[in-house]
């Protein structure tokens, strides 16, 4: 019996690819057959097909948030203010953290998936630092799984003193056979940090390595320098005032860099040199992650906001003290290739998601620009990195299915899942014997 492709067709909206090679269309239509994009054109007329009015809407790729610890989910703004990274830890880690069920797990990871799709976010790179034992792992890939998000879950040690990582690496083998599958929307890679045995376990499974990095708290030694150490499928996270021979070898290595300007800020990680900028200046393609829902949540147009005006701020100061070949200022542009395109080669899956390509996975998102703050449409790619916000968002479709729709979210009971979040913050709040700044 023949397959008969189930058909959406956004049509009559304004089109952005994300693609040098397809055009943006001021008005134009894209055509979905089961979890690719079939067409981008003009004017699509395909029989059958389901028609989504995209009428007063832009049309882009999904948003991919490359680095974000959604593990922190039911510690939203627990510390909003903090500005000390052991301040930080003390709480997360070795108070709160050290208490996490599997349970808490779960709800906290399903909490920022939820939360991400709602927001346009159809793909993260999940920076788990707290996997404690398999089965909270089992239980953060379940809430991913069950939101309908596509994911890189990276596994990694807990950062707790009480926190036993003797299941690592060797859980990997487990979790490669399981959810390393062709098609599967949710995948696993290794938080390896810097401990190269860690990161030869990974490579024999063929997964992606994340590494956080911080100048000042860490360096590269010699052995990294070594041929086959570092290549295209390391990420490294924040980047912040590394040495120009750390900068040299991973641009020599084609590493994959994501930064995180709100919480690089929130911590005074970065500087003037700003590392965004050093790497696209070495010739790498920065991706942007959220990192924190301690301060922040699920919100990539805040980050894109954020970079925006920290590039320009960086890069203008240094004009005015004097460099005269300071680097130009960012463009908006620029931000949401961060947000797309770069974010998909970071997670191993440009050739899969991040632009809006016949043959690719259908991640794609509609934003309304008939919202106040929005019209009139002059840039349409300005108006999606300065002026859209969460709420503007009316669909995202992550493989060709509908997450959200006509502004709400599709299977989500949220008194339901505030009631499990809450209780699961009280518990820990409680075991803990923390008490947050209400």
């Amino acid at each position: 019996m023949s397959h008969t492709a189930r058909k959406i067709l956004f049509k009559g909206g304004t089109i952005i690819t994300m693609d040098a090679a397809i055009p943006n269309l001021e008005i134009g239509d894209v055509l979905v057959e089961d979890d690719r994009i079939a067409a981008v054109g003009p004017y699509i007329e395909s029989e059958g097909a389901e028609v989504i009015d995209a009428t007063d809407n832009i049309v882009l790729p999904g948003l991919i948030d490359a680095h974000h610890h959604a593990w922190l989910g039911v510690m939203r703004r627990l510390i909003p203010d903090v500005d000390d990274l052991f301040a930080y830890i003390d709480v997360v880690a070795e108070k709160l953290g050290a208490h996490y069920r599997p349970l808490d797990m779960y709800l906290s990871t399903k909490l920022t998936a939820v939360a991400s799709l709602d927001a346009g976010i159809t793909t993260i790179i999940d920076a788990c630092h707290s996997s404690r034992s398999p089965e909270h792992t089992d239980a953060a890939l379940d809430a991913l799984n069950f939101s309908g998000i596509r994911a890189l879950h990276m596994v990694g040690a807990a950062m707790d003193k009480k926190a036993s990582s003797a299941h690592l690496p060797q859980d990997l083998r487990r979790l490669a056979l399981d959810w390393n599958r062709d098609g599967s929307l949710v995948q696993v890679g290794m938080f390896g940090q810097f401990r190269l045995d860690w990161w030869k376990a990974a490579r024999r499974l063929n997964m992606r390595i994340l590494t956080e990095f911080i100048g000042d708290l860490a360096k590269l030694g010699p052995e990294f320098a070594e041929p086959g150490v570092l290549g295209s499928d390391n990420i490294f996270n924040h980047c912040t005032r590394l040495p120009e021979a750390t900068w040299k070898l991973f641009a020599e290595a084609g590493v994959n860099v994501t930064v995180n300007p709100r919480s690089d800020a929130l911590f005074g990680f970065d500087d003037e040199n700003f590392a965004y900028q050093q790497a696209i200046d070495h010739g790498l393609t920065p991706a942007l992650g959220i990192d924190l829902d301690t301060a922040f949540g699920s919100d990539m147009f805040g980050e894109m906001h954020a970079l925006f005006g920290h590039q320009r701020a960086a890069m203008r100061y240094r004009r005015f003290r004097g460099e005269s070949d300071a680097p130009a200022p960012i463009s908006v542009e620029a931000v949401l290739q961060a947000a797309t395109v770069n974010g998909a080669r970071a997670a191993g899956l440009e050739k899969s998601i991040g632009t809006l390509t016949p043959g690719k996975q259908a991640d794609i998102i509609m934003v309304r620009t008939n919202g106040a703050a929005v019209f009139p449409v002059t840039s349409a790619i300005g108006a999606v990195v300065q002026a859209v916000e969460r709420s503007d968002v009316d669909a995202v479709m992550v493989a060709g299915q509908f997450r959200k729709r006509a502004g709400k979210l599709i299977g989500v009971d949220l008194g339901k899942l505030q009631r499990e979040t809450t209780a699961s913050r009280d518990y820990l709040l409680k075991a803990s014997g923390y008490i947050p700044n209400f």
